[in-house]
């Protein structure tokens, strides 16, 4: 049929105002469009996932033609059949002969929409119909797919074929989109969080808003609105190998051959990784496929609501996985596997909230080379003062293979993080950098180490367009971190340097990254703090494990478990062991989670003997020797009716020992202290040789 303006005052009218009105961005799409008219003839091929905004940018195109004077004649695969005599029949043409006496020439415009529905005509198109449409016509092909091979591999259609993949709207248009709709800005990055800026999705979660918006604060992808879009991505819902295919595609941030292989269990997945690739909202990167970000949280919700028991497999699968490739990999192929772990978690909070998902993935550290010298001090000096850029000026002569530096896709420096190794500074260097001085001297307090360990320090970590807000440089942060936890087998300790280190405890909390007590400092009128990841405390492979155990239950998991690798405890925290140790002495279960069970002290003891049992045993025989003394006696009578043979309360201990309640609670105190250092000179004789 022939499309003009709708005639003033009827409904036609209303509609095409408030598409006008409610159209936003697209100006690359229109711009190529108003090109190709200017040219005439020709094919531009639109393609994109369901929900892209295809038909919309199509009444678009035939306003702005009909607005230019052109004729615009408009069909829908939706309402032909697969069959060459549909298409002649929709244009009025009786055989392909007469397509010429059909359509006008110069100045129409043939707008094809839902093209995929006509795929068993696309030869045809391509070699009989368009080839015989008179000179000035031109064409617009939109469907889910890009073109077939045939079309670019054909020399005559080089020129005349231009193809147009169609994303999200970016951040800038979607809010005018949501200003159009009169979406309040309190609640438009809400909305452009969930929706990534797609356009179906925009409009749906703006709907939502117009009928109360609470869900849209908390989590809006109900079954509902999941249920509409996974229609829109996915015509017929896959069974069988081909939906959990596409479950681990959306979980994975990029999926191979390999990972099809390990998370279904098959020995050949190259047929479902074919269909994957070839589904509308797939696309290819360089490491392997991805779903658009829309339709990804669309099925991975999908999944959680309808089979959370399915959801938990994929993700231990995925999870097994990665860690394979962790450790059987290095360089690159290391660090696509740590984002790789890293994007599982991006549903957690803290982590979602620190993370440039935008960017996330694209960009990799380099070695930073001695032409780099000059730039990494200037982004440091422009951020945090020359103060701050002599120290790292000190650095580079001293450790310089310890910078490393994210570029622009131009070669220019983005970014750097700096670490150092700590058991080389020297008394000059630390008189140089209050930053160094502070950790080495926390480390000493509280991280135990052999002579041979090493204890390190990520100085410096600046972007240079976001500092320390997320960016690609803080993307990078957690890859090169955990690379270097992972290449460093005698790493005791690491510790991270921020400024406003109150805004980041919560998400280092998550990662049993602690805040280092009393270690804040100071350069150039600006306050830094640390934190510190104690590799002693909580060995690598435990706290990967961890880590992931951690998002699948939406809660932290318990960190020490029976049978789990050797600790080494800092002072303060043997001691925290040890008072809870006499706390649980007749709670078994929770004795044997406490972390004394994998210390040098019981450990050293050696023979048959299950650790929760050997760790009671060896506190109520330290409680036994304050007995041995006449003046720690009132301490030993204090554990015992507190520990040993507990009374119902304190209260009822202290009357029990004939003592005024203050005087009971200072020999108890006094008590546990002196049953502390006793285990810890025992813990230190067993595990000698430890240092700062």
């Amino acid at each position: 049929m022939r499309e003009g303006e709708p005639a003033t005052g009827t409904v036609g009218a209303l509609l095409a105002d408030r598409r006008r009105r409610t159209f936003a961005g697209r100006r690359t799409e229109l711009g190529c469009f108003r090109t190709a008219l200017a040219g005439s003839t020709g094919v531009l091929y639109v393609h994109g996932p369901g929900g892209i905004g295809k038909t919309s940018l199509l009444r678009s195109y035939a306003d702005l033609a009909t607005s230019l004077g052109a004729t615009v004649l408009t069909l829908d695969g939706r309402d032909l059949e697969p069959v060459a005599s549909a298409v002649l029949d929709s244009i009025g043409a009786a055989s392909i002969d007469d397509v010429p006496d059909a359509l006008p020439g110069s100045g129409t415009v043939l707008l094809v929409d839902t093209y995929e529905q006509l795929g068993l005509l696309d030869d045809w198109f391509r070699e009989d119909f368009l080839p015989r449409l008179p000179d000035g016509v031109l064409t617009v092909l939109a469907g889910r797919l890009p073109p077939a091979s045939a079309w670019t591999e054909d020399p005559g259609w080089s020129e005349l074929l231009h193809v147009l993949a169609l994303r999200n709207l970016n951040r800038e248009d979607a809010r005018v989109y949501l200003r159009m709709r009169g979406v309040p800005d309190d609640r438009q990055t809400r909305v452009l969080e969930v929706s990534h800026g797609h356009p179906l999705g925009l409009s749906l979660l703006t709907d939502l808003v117009d009928v109360g918006g609470e869900a849209v604060d908390d989590d809006p992808l109900t079954p509902d609105l999941v249920a509409t879009l996974l229609r829109r991505f996915v015509d017929v819902l896959p069974t069988g190998p081909q939906r959990g295919a596409l479950e681990i595609c959306a979980l994975a941030r990029t999926t191979t051959e390999a990972l099809l292989r390990d998370g279904l269990g098959v020995d050949d997945a190259h047929e479902l990784f074919g269909w994957l690739r070839g589904l509308s909202f797939v696309e290819s990167g360089p490491d392997g496929i991805a779903p658009h970000d829309l339709a990804r949280d669309v099925l991975v919700a999908d999944l959680r609501w309808r089979d959370p028991e399915g959801y938990d497999r994929i993700f231990r699968r995925l999870q097994n996985h990665i860690l394979a490739r962790l450790r059987t990999t290095s360089g690159r192929r290391q660090q696509r596997a740590l984002y790789d772990a890293k994007y599982l978690h991006r549903h957690q909070g803290t982590g979602r909230v620190w993370t440039d998902w935008d960017s996330f993935g694209r960009h990799y550290p380099e070695t930073a080379q001695p032409d780099d010298r000059a730039a990494v001090l200037e982004l440091i000096r422009r951020w945090e003062g020359a103060e701050s850029a002599t120290i790292a000026a000190h650095w580079w002569e001293r450790q310089p293979a310890g910078f490393q530096i994210v570029r622009h896709h131009d070669g220019r420096v983005r970014g750097v993080l700096a670490c150092i190794d700590l058991t080389l500074a020297t008394p000059d260097d630390l008189a140089v950098d209050p930053g160094a001085l502070a950790a080495v001297r926390f480390a000493r307090a509280n991280v135990r180490r052999r002579p041979d360990d090493l204890v390190t320090q990520w100085r410096f970590c600046v972007d240079g367009e976001a500092y320390q807000d997320p960016s690609p440089t803080i993307n990078l942060g957690p890859v090169v971190s955990i690379q270097h936890w992972l290449r460093t087998p005698r790493l005791a300790a690491d510790f991270l340097t921020f400024h406003d280190p109150a805004r980041r405890e919560e998400f280092f909390a998550f990662y049993e990254i602690r805040r280092a007590a009393d270690a804040d400092f100071a350069v150039g009128g600006r306050q830094y703090g640390l934190f510190v990841r104690d590799l002693r405390r909580l060995p690598l492979d435990d706290w990967l494990r961890i880590m992931f155990d951690r998002d699948l239950a939406g809660e932290p998991a318990p960190l020490d478990r029976p049978g789990a690798e050797p600790v080494l405890l800092s002072e303060p925290d043997f001691g925290l062991a040890v008072r809870a140790a006499l706390r649980d002495l007749h709670r078994r279960d929770a004795l044997s989670r406490n972390p004394l069970t994998r210390s040098a002290l019981i450990r050293g003891h050696g023979g048959p003997g299950d650790p929760a049992d050997l760790l009671g045993a060896v506190v109520r025989r330290a409680v036994g020797r304050l007995a041995d003394t006449e003046r720690d006696q009132k301490l030993h009578r204090a554990l015992d009716r507190t520990y040993l043979r507990p009374a119902a309360t304190q209260e009822r201990a202290a009357e029990l020992l004939g003592l005024p309640l203050s005087t009971f609670k200072r020999h108890l105190n006094r008590g546990v202290e002196r049953v502390a250092a006793d285990l810890w000179r025992q813990e230190l004789e067993t595990e000698p040789g430890m240092t700062w």
